[in-house]
This record gives structure tokens, sequence and C-alpha cells, in this order.
């Protein structure tokens, strides 16, 4: 039976705490009464010189006595550690449930126990709560709920497992043997959840769904632990790096079978996951102590046998026909996990090197004739898993300090074996010119045998590379995986990772071909670009440095004050900056990203300027406060005429498509208000409660300008194709300054109506700019 909601909250652990304590003293002397007995009892039975009957039974009778008392310290030490361990974690979970149940009443939620390990969460009808509806009508509420019933669902899940392992291992400790003590053997609960999870694992494929789903469990919640110590010996009890890929390479075969069940498939699924974060977290040699206060994490020389194992065929049945290459297999895990730069990118390096000396080099083993759900990628994102190449791309997207040092370092030479050629040197510069070659080839990651017969699903597969690549470069220039959501002020840009954006964007506005979506060949001088699939990633490095964009719009210094940046300046040229988002700008998800940071940035630079001037500001002031959105709304220009183009010349998107694209960018708002220029506190944190309004107004103000920035087909002939989204502009910033006035009582209602005049003119006139420099070709 699971441990329920209900039963972590009202457990009273302070008993298992007591019974801790009492287990330590029966240590303490069992311990005392085994050294009595050995530097006691048994010396002196060894000097007796017995003779007779005593010479053969006392001797031994004391023998036997002293071993019980030592096997009775190792049982009774054993269940110390175990229930020790047991009890701190449970008392952190515990800790944990209660805070964030606490935490959701305050707001208005109500908590529900399931019964089954689950909750749900509730309005409170009189909290008020139920009434945050979004000015689209919707329940605003539902995503914040939904977190904490996953959060807290997630503890009582680890606590279920924490209990149902105790309960094992105290078995085992004992053995069911009343009168032979000192059986399984445990310095701490975690020595014997790796025990369970090496036995289970040692099956193999024979795991049934319910043994497999318990690995998973053990993998998931040990596997990221922090002292890394589980994970460690997790990969080392399976042998090294070749069983650990024999290990994966069977399992995820099995499950990704044309015979699998949806079970076992989604079994595979959890277990690629766990494991590829586990993997990261054994390898990386930065772990905090343990509470034994030692360090836990696999040897270095792990990488290199992995990088030898890269180019070798690995078979985990005797005679099997299709071999896998190790770095197929071991692609499959790296998806998952922050790996350290030491371990991953020499592998990055050689996967990207083998690729460039024949691209075709792994999939020519590919298993022919299944469908594409086979392979060592069960989660089958970007690909079945048989190039590699798309894998570790992906593992630099979740790996920010690998991928920084992946671009921007001097590339290191490999052999085929994974050495390092010494004294040699790699044909290519960076690897960004590698990937923007124009004679690099991606690859197709299909299983069937002709990729031919379905060309639609064969050229979305054609853009599984590029949007790895994006996915690497996100990480490598904004400092956190790509896929990640949490705002950390902390993290700066640093001067490698803006001398990187300063290359991508010189990159692709001298090479625009690169980019260029014509895929329904409407422009008949223009071919679709290698890599336009990874313009939303651009698009999301953009809105990550929009400070620096917004300075290169009107050449504003590299050290301003009032257009601040977060780290180290970029430095963008202007032109080549225009060009850049004119590319990127006619993807919907790109589109979106870049409007949602422009506004929330443009609203904390206009912001932090009246804050700061308060009751000094005149109406005379007016053309300061219009200057500070002009930045912002040439780059809606851009936007604006972007968009038009990839809808009435590209025929590539559709209205309804960059309007459904900005709900899933809305987070830049709350990113671009949490950081700001550091002057706004993060949102949603009890320190900001009072800036929560203004989250919750530049959402709706984006969403809105989003939604009027459309034009229809006879505008489009006529050069009005952004005259909305020039009106939407002028509304959405003439918004940011009221929502400031209406929240701040201290201006006059003079001063207030010049700057929203001055403001609206400001943004009117560089709305044409921005859009006249994109259709002139200044942008494109």
């Amino acid at each position: 039976m699971s441990i329920s909601y209900g039963d972590l909250m009202q457990v009273d652990l302070g008993k298992l705490g007591t019974a801790v304590s009492d287990w330590q003293k029966v240590v303490s002397s069992l311990r005392q009464l085994e050294t009595d007995a050995r530097d006691g009892l048994k010396k002196k039975s060894d000097r007796a010189r017995w003779e007779g009957v005593n010479a053969g039974v006392t001797r031994k009778f004391v023998d036997k006595t002293v071993k019980e008392f030592a096997d009775l310290h190792t049982e009774a030490n054993s269940i110390f550690q175990v229930l020790e361990d047991a009890h701190r974690e449970l008392v952190g979970l515990q800790k944990g449930v209660r805070a964030l149940t606490a935490e959701a009443k305050e707001k208005g939620y109500t908590v529900q126990d399931n019964g089954d390990g689950t909750v749900s969460v509730g309005v409170r009808p009189e909290s008020g709560a139920d009434a945050k509806k979004g000015k689209d009508g919707k329940d605003d509420t539902k995503a914040e709920r939904q977190h904490y019933a996953d959060s807290i669902t997630r503890k009582v899940a680890h606590a279920h497992d924490i209990d149902v392992s105790a309960k094992l291992a105290l078995k085992r400790a004992h053995g069911g043997d009343l009168y032979n003590a000192g059986h399984a053997k445990y310095d701490s609960l975690n020595d014997a959840q790796v025990e369970r999870a090496l036995e289970l694992a040692k099956k193999r494929e024979d795991m049934s769904d319910r043994e497999l789903a318990e690995l998973n469990r053990l993998l998931r919640h040990n596997g990221r632990e922090r002292d890394g110590e589980f994970a460690t010996e997790f990969f080392e009890g399976l042998g090294g790096p070749r069983q650990t890929l024999e290990f994966y390479a069977a399992l995820s075969s099995d499950g990704t079978g044309q015979d699998a069940s949806k079970t076992r498939l989604a079994a595979v699924q959890d277990l690629q996951k766990y494991m590829g974060h586990a993997l990261a977290n054994a390898t990386d040699p930065y772990t905090p102590q343990s509470v034994r206060g030692d360090r836990q994490h696999l040897p270095s020389w792990w990488g290199s046998e992995f990088r030898k194992l890269g180019t070798q065929e690995i078979e985990w049945e005797r005679g099997m026909w299709s071999k896998p290459y190790g770095y197929q297999v071991l692609g499959g895990l790296l998806r998952y996990g922050n790996y350290d730069p030491a371990f991953l990118t020499p592998i990055a390096e050689h996967i990207t090197q083998l690729h460039q000396d024949d691209p075709q080099r792994f999939l020519s083993n590919k298993p022919a004739g299944s469908d594409d759900r086979y392979g060592f990628n069960p989660s089958g994102k970007l690909g079945s898993g048989n190039d590699p190449l798309n894998s570790v791309l992906e593992a630099l997207g979740h790996s920010p300090e690998a991928a920084e040092q992946f671009f921007t370092e001097k590339p290191t030479a490999y052999n085929e074996d994974g050495t390092i050629k010494s004294g040699a040197k790699t044909d290519f510069k960076s690897y960004l010119d590698l990937f923007t070659g124009k004679d690099f080839e991606w690859t197709i990651d299909r299983n069937t045998a002709n990729v031919l017969h379905d060309s639609e699903a064969s050229a979305k597969a054609l853009n599984h590379g590029p949007n790895a690549l994006g996915h690497a470069l996100e990480a490598a220039t904004t400092g956190r995986p790509y896929d990640s959501d949490v705002v950390d002020p902390s993290v700066k840009h640093s001067k490698a990772q803006a001398e990187l954006v300063h290359d991508i964007v010189e990159k692709f506005a001298k090479n625009p071909d690169l980019l260029t979506h014509n895929m329904n060949g409407d422009l008949k001088d223009e071919e679709t670009g290698p890599l336009y699939a990874l313009r939303d990633s651009l698009g999301n490095i953009a809105a990550d440095y929009m400070g620096d964009f917004q300075r290169s719009m009107y050449l504003e210094s590299a050290d301003s004050k009032v257009f601040p940046v977060n780290g180290a300046p970029a430095s963008l040229e202007s032109g080549q900056a225009q060009r850049f988002l004119g590319l990127v700008g006619q993807d919907p998800d790109a589109y979106s990203a870049i409007t949602a940071a422009q506004q929330a940035y443009t609203t904390t630079v206009v912001h932090d300027f009246l804050e700061a001037e308060a009751k000094g500001l005149t109406a005379e002031d007016d053309s300061r406060v219009g200057h500070l959105v002009a930045p912002g709304a040439a780059i809606a220009g851009i936007m604006s005429n972007s968009r038009a183009d990839a809808i009435y010349d590209y025929h590539t998107a559709s209205d309804a498509e960059y309007n459904e694209a900005v709900a899933n960018n809305a987070k830049w708002v709350g990113r671009f208000l949490g950081l700001g220029t550091g002057a706004i506190p993060p949102p949603f944190s009890v320190a900001a409660e009072p800036v929560n309004w203004l989250v919750e107004d530049v959402t709706a103000s984006v969403v809105k300008s989003v939604e009027a920035d459309t034009t229809d087909e006879a505008q489009h002939a006529a050069g009005k194709e952004y005259s909305k989204g020039r009106i939407a502009a002028m509304q959405a910033s003439s918004q940011a300054v009221n929502s400031f006035f209406q929240h701040h009582q201290e201006f006059d209602q003079e001063t207030m109506d010049a700057i929203d005049r001055a403001v609206r003119t400001a943004v009117g006139m560089s709305h044409s700019d921005g859009a006249q420099w994109n259709s002139s070709g200044d942008g494109t």
C-alpha cells in the first residue's frame, strides 16, 4: 500500500527519531561487547592450553560466540544506519510537503488527498482565488495549482520509496533467522537502494514491467541527489562504460520494439531520462560532499573509455546481426542531464569530427525494416537515435557550461579512437563555422528502410539536427538549459557568450540564405535554407539579449546606463542586428519571443526612468521618455514586416500560427520583469507581490499587440502590411506608461498627457523606421 499525502502530513516522525537514538545506543553497547569478547574472551581462549574435549569444543564455542557478537553489532549498525537515513530524508520531505501546503492555502487553494499517493489542488470558494481570471477569460490559477499538485505528489512518492527501501533493507539485515545474526551489511540506506537497483538491473530485459517501474523510481528519486553517491555506485555496480551501454541498449531495444506494449515503451522512456540524469550526476567531479564527508563521482577515465567505445560495435546478445555503435547507444542517455564540460565537451567534439569525416557513418548500420519508434532514443524527440550528432547537440542544449566551452574555445582534434590527435589542428576555426558551412551535411535520422516513401516525414527528420543545434546555441549563449524557465538573476552573460552572440548575428546576417524558408517554392529565386528550423532558437537568443539589440537600433553607446544589458555587452552592428531580426522574425515562435521580450524590456526601462525621476518629472521631459521607447518600437516594426513577409510572400505561416505562438512565449515577460534592469525584484515571490500587476499588464499587452499585428492581402499589396502593427505598438507603449501612472499618483495630468503623447509619437515613427529597414532589404 502506497504512502498517502495524509500519511506523510500526519505521521509523528519523532517516534522514528527516538528509535534511531535507541538503535544508536544498541550499536554502541554491542560494539563494546564485541571488543570485550574479541580482546578478552577470545584472547584468553587462544592462549589457553586446552586438552581433551575442551580443545575441540570449548575453543570452537568461544570462537562462535565472538563471531555472533560481531554479527549482532553488524546487524544493529545496519539497522541504525538505514533508520537514521530514512528518518533524515522523511523529515525533510515532510517539512517540504507541509511548507507547500501552507503556501498553497495562503493563496486560497485547497489540497485534496486522492488516497493513492497523489493530490489535487483546488480553489477555496470564499478565498477569491477563483476570481483570478485572465483577460481572455481563462483560469490563471490552473498552471500554478498544477505546480503545487505535482510538487507535493513527487515528495509523497519519494517518501513511499524510502519506506519501501527501508523495509526491504531491514528485512535483509535481519535475515529472518532468530538464531543467526549479521546478514546484509549496510552503511546507509543508499547502500540498500543501490543493492536493490543493481539486483533489478542484472535481469536486464527480463525485468517485468513492475520491476522496471521500481528501478525507475529508485533512479528518479536517488539518481540526482546532490552528493552523487547513489548514481556513482549504481554505474560502478553495472561494471563499467561497456556494461552501462550494454544494459541501456538491451532495455531500450526491448521497450521500443514492434511488439513492445505501451506500458513498456513508457517505462524505457523513463529509464532513458532517469539514467541520463544519473550519468550526468555521476560524472560531475564537483558534486558536494556526502553526509559521510566524501565526494562521489566516477573517475575521469570513464569519459575516455566512452569515446573509445563510441566507434566500436556493442553486442549485448551473442550472435546479434545488427550491432549499434557505442555512440548511438550513449547518445540516448546524453539527451538528458546537465553534464560537466570535462566529460561532455570532448565527446561532443569527437562525434562532430566523426560526422564531418563521414556524415553517413552511423546511419549505415541502422536497424532496417523497423518503424521509427525503434531506437536508442525512446523519447522519439528529434530522431530515432541513430545519428549521435543530434543526440550530443541536444546534450549540449541541457549543459550550458559544456555548450559555451564547445562553441567558444578553440577546437581540439581527435583520433578515431577518441584520443587527442597530438599536434594536429582541425580544418575549421570554430564549430559555429563548421555547422553553418555551405557543405555541412545533415542526416535524416529515421529507421524506416525507404526514407523517400514519406517525403514529409523525411523533410521533418532533416530538421532534427538544426533544431538540436539551436538548442545547443541557446544554452551556450544564455547560460541555462534551453528548456528551462527558471529565472536566476545571478546568471549574467559572460564575455565569451556575448562574443558568440555577436558572431551568430554576424554569421546569419551575412548569410541569410541559411535561414530562408521557401518550402512552398512560392519565390522562384530563393531556396529553403538548411538551418531555417533553428530560427525559433535564434529568436530566444535575441530575446535573452534584448538590451543588446535595443542598443544597436539607434547606435546607443556600449556603456549605456539607460539601456542596460545582462552582463557583458554583445556590441552588435546595427545593420546586422536589423537583418538578423528580420530573418528570424519570419518564424512565429521567434517573432513572439522577441515581441514579448521587447515589450517587457521597454517597460522596465520606462518604469525605471519614471521611478527615478518621480516628482521631478514635468511635461518638458516628454521627449526623454519618447527616446526610451524608440528602439523597441523599431524592433516591433521589423517584426511586423517580417510577419507579413512570411504570410504573404513565403506563405510559410499564418496569422493564427503567430497568435498561437505568443501564448507559449509569455514566459519572456516574467523573465524580463523578473531580471529587469536590476530594479524590479523577481515576480511571484513574496517580495515581488506589488509588481505582479506589471507582469499581468505586460503579458496582456503583448497578446493584444500580437493579435492586432495583422493585415490582409490587399493592404500588403498596397505596402501597408505593418499599419495595424504600428497602431498596436503605439497602444502597447501607451499602456506601459499609463500602467505606471495608475499605480503612482504623484504626477499631474499635464505631465502624464505630454509623456503619453510623446511616447505614441516616438513609437509610431520608430515602428515605421524598423518596417522600412526590413522592407528595403536592410533587415533581410
